[in-house]
This record gives structure tokens, C-alpha cells and sequence, in this order.
């Protein structure tokens, strides 16, 4: 109660006494504190940040943060004051138990920079601990007959505290029979011994009882007591004696359980029950019990759980003899446990810098690993490896630590995601391998400009296309990720029949498919020329461009047109004449009709639409040449002409004189009765030549004659 109610008082003397021990050590990087035990969560241990050269705001813009293995954090990072602060209450005895020096080690790793500093700090010890017996009361059996001078061990108080703090006397209360006699033994532990100063007389005073009280040497001083009962029998004169005050054996930790690892032997001179000795453990911590049984009649002893150089290797167990008069006597056990390569190495991935950008510079570090293998000696030696096939390398840091740094140059096009394995070894016989895997990413930059699939396209479009209507789509890849893989499309700027090309054409920016704004006309243009952009977006973007070549297809949209016989401007018909003597087969007139389009849309045929006279006329189906079929009469003509096809009609007749019947022509169709071949004309062209005059046909081909009469039929031109 007393320890508890100084403990604030000691907490405010300890802050102002607090150490603050600071060396750099040139490899290790080695910081050093020193701090009292049990202060309060957040309490100061050091400035830090002036110790790492630093600012207080740099430790979290830097990533400053402790690593360490596998151990609970005892001290954190106060980032507003730049100080290392107590995580919590810090017991020393729990840390490090009667350690003469209680030593914390771990690391800070200053992130940006990749650099660790080793940080030991001393947990220095306060008087937080009262001596302490492990039983409230200690029965002690003596023979009346035990001549003065006989020392009886009695049970030791145990103080987890250390240095002055720690037991230092006992002391017993006060008796006309019985003295105490402490004795140190190795590792500076006291044992209390009762020693009989005046014979005893079980008659005169069966039960004697003692109070012990064992005292530390700290301030202020704390204590603890235990009862003593000592009971006063007859006749056993002699107590047992151990044949070796200590035992040592040195066992391997893969030892098996079950197996025999001494037999410790006491003898007693007395016979009988007062000679017959029996064993037991005397004191030791209960996790060191768990792991040995002891055979209380024979003294063997054996392993009763597995041993683990790692955590433990080193035991002390105390064995007692009892006889069977009460006499007691003790030995040591010192079980010494040694290593063999029983623990694997461990990897541990500290920090890992994914993804990580494909222009990065050689030498960039990864990732930083800590290495480590519990086992000592040279099993405890480790190695690390990668594969010789990855552009990286692993550089050695301090205490365990690894770079892994880049060595070759990076292309995400090639590699986009690197799976590393890290292999450390130990140098045991067998040797123990680990392996540790991670995955690295590659950060893209825009490094690739879009590619089309072909240097050039070319398409096709029937004119009268509608507007709006799709003409083509084209397509560009960017080996890129993300936005510098995003795409847009674009036509370059230009001009066609001095009409910006963006009247004509657009482009879908992000699909590629390129549209049309109007109607083409064949008639106005045939081909048109552009060129399509594709633009990553990156930064800065990359481009490329093709080019397309767009080709107007000509569709059968104009009516043929007659150029000859013209018709007459005043609304009259027109005329043409031809001989009464005319032979079969005379050239009464030509008509002469062109079509805009082009092809097979601008090939023309014609034909008789109507006659009045069926059998006198027949007209040339590819050259519009109108010829006498039968010898006739001449005869007049008339033409006209509408908005598909165009006509020439002649005039219906004053009178006919058909000379040839219907019949006699096989009941075939006069109109058409004549072929080109039977009445070729040299040099008549199907379709005169662009800005000829009309009257050159009328001149050559139409002979006229004073007595004329007239017929009328219309010829039809199509194409």
C-alpha cells in the first residue's frame, strides 16, 4: 500500500531525473535513451526529432514511424512535439525480470529517405516491489536431541525488483532459542537460515513460532514476512546430503519428451523411516516446472515438454531431500539447452514502394526487408537471394535490413506487374530456406504515341447519302494504360471547294466513326481527302495521324437531256421533213440526248413511244437515229420532252399512207424494228461531246423536201 501511495510522488522526481543518453555510432546509427519504469502513457522519453536532425511536422511528411519484430510496441512517435513518448505503463521486472540491465531495442525508419536508426533505450528499475515469501507460513521439524549450532534452511523471499531495490536482509524476531544466518549464494541470492542457539525440550515447549521479515534496500524501504512454526520432535539426528551441491547438464533442444536427462542422489546415515529420503522441487517458476518431472523416490529427471533454445536456455532448478524425520537438504539442477537449426528464416516486407513508375531511375529502392533467424551461431546466419531473371538487385542495410533496388530499366509495355519472390537461407547443416512473395506494379507514363493498323484507308459512299448517314470507322491502339490509352480522334483542319472540310465530314472523338454533314453530290465532286488525328491523353499528349480517302459512288439521280431536236421557244412543235421518195432506211433525223451521270447510270437507249404511222419509223436503240422503215411520204415532226424521260413527238398526221402492214412485219413491233447495224452512220457518236453546238447534227443528218406531209410520234431516251 505504502509503494502505491508514494508511486505519483516518484513519478514526478523520476521525470525530472530522467536520463537522456544520445550517441551516434557511425554504421549503426545507433540512438540511445534512458527511462525509469512505470510512468504514465505519453510520458517523455527523448527528442527524436532533433535527434534525427528533423523538424517536428517532418515526421509524418518524412513517413517516420518505429519498426520491430514481432514484439508490442512499448514507445510511439509524438508527431505534434517531435518527442518519443512511453506507448504505456512499462513494467521492468515483466520486461526483462532480475536482468542486471533491461535494454529495448527496435528501429526508426525514415521512409523518403530509406534510412533506419537504432533506437536502444534502458528501463531503469524504481522500488515498485515488496519483498515477498512464497508461503504465508513455514512449518520447520527439529528433533529435541539437535545439539545448538544446527542450521535449518528456511524458505527465501523473492524481490523481482534489482540493484539496491532488491532484497537485501532479513531479520527474525526475537527468541531465547533460535538466531538467523543468511547466506549468499551464486547470482547474489540470500537464504535465510534458522540456527539453534539453546537446546530444546519438546516436554517444556512442543511449538515455537517466529515471525521473518525480509527488507529491500530501497527508499522508501519495503518488506515481507512469514510465519514460522517450528515443531520440536524426537530422535532424528541426521539429515540427508546430496552427492554434488550442483548438477550440470547440457541437453539439445530437439530433445524429445520423456527423455532421461539426470538423477540427482542424497543420502541419509539415519535407518529406518528417518533414513528414507524422498525428492521434490524446492523453488522455481512455475513455466520452468512445466517442463521437468521429477520422480520424488528415485531422484530421476525427465523432460516433460518440448524445450526451445529461442525462448529459454538456460534452467535452474532446486531440489530438496526430505528424510523421514523432517531434515531437509538441497541441490542445484543447471540445465544448459543448446541450439540446433530448428527455426526457418523470417522475411518481413517493411516497406513497399507499388506501383512503381516504368521511367524510374537504377537504383530506386523497391522495397526495404528485414531479415531474421531466432537460431544462433550459424544457424542463425541468413543470405537472400532473387532471381537473376528480375532487373532488380538486393543491397544490405543495417541489422537485418534489405534494399531491393531497380538494376535494369523498366517498360510496362513489356512488364506491367513483376511477382518477386525472395528466398533467404541459413547457414545450418541442413540449411532452412523461406520464401517471401510480393507483387510489384508498373506505373505507366505516356511514353507511346496511338498507332493506326494501316498507313492509309479508303472507303467508298454513294452519293445522296443522307445527312448524318456513317461512312467509316477507324480505330488507333495505345500500348499505354489508363488516360494515356484513352484515345481521342480529330480531323485536321482544312479546306475543300473553298468550304472548311468540318461542313463536310466529323469525327466521333471517341469512337473514331467518322459521319457525313451533307448530301454528296457525284455530279459536284468524286473523291475527297482527309486526314484523321488520334491523340492519347496524356501529359504532355501524343499523336499520330492517317490519311482517308473518301470516294463518291454515282447513283442514277438525272433525267437524260435532249439536246437535239431542240424544242421550239414558242411553245410551237417542232418539225422535221423528210422526202416522199425516201428509200427504207433514210436518215429523217437524229435525236441527241446526254445524262450528267456517270457509268452505266449515263449509258442511253431509245424508242417510239407513239406513231401515227406504227410502221413508216423506226429508231436507232443506242444512237436516236429516226429512219424509215417503208418506203413513205415525207413527213413533219414535233418534240417535247418531261422530267424523267425525255420525249420527242412528232405531230399527228393530216393523212397516213402506210404502205406496210403490221402483219407483214411478223407481227413484230415497228418502233423498234430498226437496228443500228442494218443502217450504221460513220462517225455518229452516242453522246455528243460537251459544248457542241446542236446544229451540226440538224445540218448533216435532216434533208428537207418542198412537198411534205407529217406524221407525229414521240421517241422516248432512258438510260
Amino acid at each position: 500500500m505504502a509503494a502505491k501511495t508514494n508511486r505519483s510522488n516518484r513519478t514526478a522526481l523520476v521525470l525530472l531525473c530522467l536520463v537522456l543518453g544520445l550517441s551516434w555510432e557511425a554504421e549503426a546509427r545507433q540512438i540511445r535513451y534512458s527511462v525509469p519504469e512505470e510512468l504514465e502513457k505519453g510520458s517523455f522519453v527523448g527528442n527524436i526529432s532533433k535527434d534525427l536532425g528533423l523538424e517536428p511536422r517532418e515526421l509524418a511528411e518524412r513517413g517516420v514511424r518505429i519498426v520491430s519484430r514481432g514484439r508490442t510496441q512499448l514507445f510511439a512517435l509524438n508527431p505534434r512535439s517531435g518527442s518519443l513518448v512511453t506507448a504505456g505503463r512499462i513494467d521492468r521486472e515483466e520486461l526483462c525480470a532480475q536482468s542486471a540491465r533491461c535494454l529495448v531495442n527496435f528501429n526508426i525508419l525514415v521512409e523518403d529517405r530509406v534510412k533506419l536508426f537504432g533506437i536502444e533505450i534502458e528501463v531503469t528499475d524504481i522500488n515498485d516491489n515488496a519483498p515477498k515469501f512464497q508461503a504465508e507460513n513455514v512449518d520447520v521439524k527439529i528433533n529435541e536431541n539437535v545439539a545448538p549450532g544446527m542450521r535449518f534452511p528456511l524458505l527465501e523471499a523473492v524481490d523481482p525488483d534489482v540493484g539496491v531495490n532488491s532484497l537485501q536482509s532479513y531479520q527474525l524476531s526475537s527468541n531465547k532459542h533460535f538466531s538467523l544466518a543468511v547466506q549468499s549464494h551464486a547470482y547474489g541470492v540470500k537464504y535465510p537460515e534458522l540456527v539453534l542457539e539453546h537446546a530444546l525440550d519438546r516436554e517444556e515447549e512442543a511449538v515455537h513460532h517466529l515471525v521473518l521479515t525480509a527488507m529491500d534496500g530501497g527508499d522508501p524501504l519495503l518488506s515481507g514476512t512469514v510465519l514460522i512454526s517450528v515443531t520440536v520432535f524426537d530422535a532424528n539426528d541426521n539429515a540427508p546430503v546430496f552427492t554434488l551441491p550442483e548438477y550440470h547438464v547440457n541437453v539439445l533442444e530437439s530433445l524429445p519428451v520423456g527423455t532421461q536427462l539426470l538423477t540427482v542422489t542424497a543420502t541419509d546415515r539415519d535407518e529406518g523411516a528417518n533414513g528414507e529420503v524422498t525428492y521434490s522441487f524446492r523453488k522455481s517458476p512455475d513455466t520452468q516446472l512445466l517442463k521437468f518431472q521429477l520422480n520424488k523416490n528415485t531422484g530421476e529427471i525427465k523432460l516433460s515438454a518440448n524445450l526451445d533454445y529461442e525462448e529459454t536456455d538456460f534452467y535452474e532448478l532446486e531440489i530438496q531431500a526430505e528424510d523421514g524425520g523432517a531434515y531437509l537438504a538441497m541441490a542445484k539442477v543447471l540445465i544448459t539447452v543448446e541450439d540446433v537449426n530448428d527455426n526457418s528464416p523470417e522475411v518481413t516486407i517493411t516497406s513497399l514502394f507499388s506501383p512503381l513508375i516504368e521511367d524510374s531511375p537504377l537504383g530506386t529502392v523497391i522495397a526495404l526487408l528485414n531479415v531474421h533467424d531466432p537460431d544462433s551461431g550459424q544457424n542463425g546466419q541468413v543470405t537472400c537471394s532473387i532471381s537473376e531473371n528480375l532487373p532488380f538487385k538486393l543491397e544490405k542495410s543495417i541489422d537485418g535490413y534489405y534494399r531491393l533496388v531497380t538494376h535494369r530499366t523498366l517498360d510496362r509495355e513489356q512488364v506491367s506487374s513483376y511477382n518477386i519472390t525472395v528466398m533467404a537461407t541459413d547457414g545450418g547443416n541442413p540449411p532452412l530456406l523461406m520464401e517471401t512473395h510480393f507483387t510489384l506494379q508498373v506505373a505507366d507514363i505516356n511514353d507511346n504515341p496511338p498507332t493506326f493498323s494501316h498507313i492509309s484507308y479508303f472507303t467508298y459512299i454513294l452519293e445522296n447519302n443522307p445527312r448524318g448517314a456513317s461512312i467509316f470507322s477507324v480505330t488507333a491502339h495505345d500500348p499505354d494504360s489508363h488516360e494515356n490509352a484513352q484515345v481521342i480522334y480529330s480531323l485536321a483542319e482544312d479546306t475543300f471547294q473553298e468550304a472548311p472540310l468540318s461542313s463536310y465530314i466529323s469525327i466521333n472523338s471517341d469512337t473514331g466513326v467518322l459521319y457525313a454533314l451533307r448530301s454528296f453530290d457525284y455530279e459536284q465532286f468524286r473523291d475527297l481527302q482527309i486526314q484523321v488525328i488520334a491523340t492519347d491523353s496524356g501529359d504532355p499528349p501524343l499523336s499520330s495521324n492517317v490519311s482517308l480517302s473518301i470516294f463518291v459512288l454515282d447513283q442514277n439521280d438525272n433525267t437524260p437531256e435532249i439536246l437535239y431536236p431542240a424544242l421550239p421557244t414558242d411553245g410551237s412543235t417542232g418539225m422535221e421533213l423528210a422526202p416522199r421518195s425516201a428509200e427504207p432506211g433514210y436518215l429523217v433525223t437524229k435525236v441527241v440526248a446526254v445524262d450528267r451521270d456517270s457509268g452505266q447510270n449515263a449509258w442511253l437507249s431509245y424508242r417510239l413511244l407513239k406513231a401515227s404511222e406504227p410502221g413508216l419509223f423506226a429508231v436507232g436503240l443506242h444512237t436516236g437515229e429516226v429512219r424509215t422503215f417503208l418506203q413513205t411520204y415525207s413527213h413533219e415532226v414535233s418534240l417535247t420532252a418531261d422530267s424523267r424521260k425525255s420525249h420527242v413527238i412528232f405531230p399527228q398526221p393530216n393523212y397516213a399512207d402506210t404502205l406496210i402492214s403490221q402483219e407483214r412485219c411478223g407481227k413484230k413491233d415497228p418502233l423498234s424494228l430498226l437496228d443500228d447495224s442494218k443502217f450504221p452512220v460513220e462517225d455518229t457518236p452516242l453522246v455528243p461531246p460537251l459544248g457542241a453546238a446542236v446544229g451540226q447534227y440538224r445540218a448533216s443528218d435532216v434533208a428537207r423536201d418542198s412537198s411534205a406531209s407529217s406524221l407525229g410520234f414521240p421517241v422516248l431516251a432512258t438510260t
